[in-house]
């Protein structure tokens, strides 16, 4: 697994990120209110493939939306430390991690 970097003190924020040698743009938000993150995915040229997908840990993102265009491979928030129940503004990035799992592929159901 490799984990994307988040700077978590400067959201929203966007990057271009490669998965299985595609290009998308990822879009991370805070929730301030609930204290909970989301994942924007977006193609190359911007056009919005999933937004809003709240981040859980142990679930990949987006696995209940079959779409062509989804990444392969997936992405998936894991707590390294064993002891997190939930994924918050204090954890995130130091013992929770948004990870590119490349043993899994996102199933195309389309």
């Amino acid at each position: 697994m490799i984990y994307i970097p988040i700077e978590k003190d400067y959201l929203p924020e966007e990057f271009e990120i490669q998965l299985a040698g595609e290009q998308f743009v990822l879009g991370i938000n805070y929730n301030e209110s609930f204290d909970f993150f989301t994942v924007d995915l977006y193609d190359a040229a911007r056009n919005p493939i999933a937004l809003g997908e709240k981040m859980i840990l142990g679930q990949y993102l987006w696995q209940d939306q079959p779409d062509a265009r989804l990444p392969a491979p997936a992405l998936l928030p894991i707590d390294t430390s064993g002891k997190e129940g939930r994924i918050t503004f204090g954890n995130l990035m130091v013992t929770t991690f948004l990870t590119i799992d490349s043993e899994v592929d996102v199933i195309d159901e389309s």
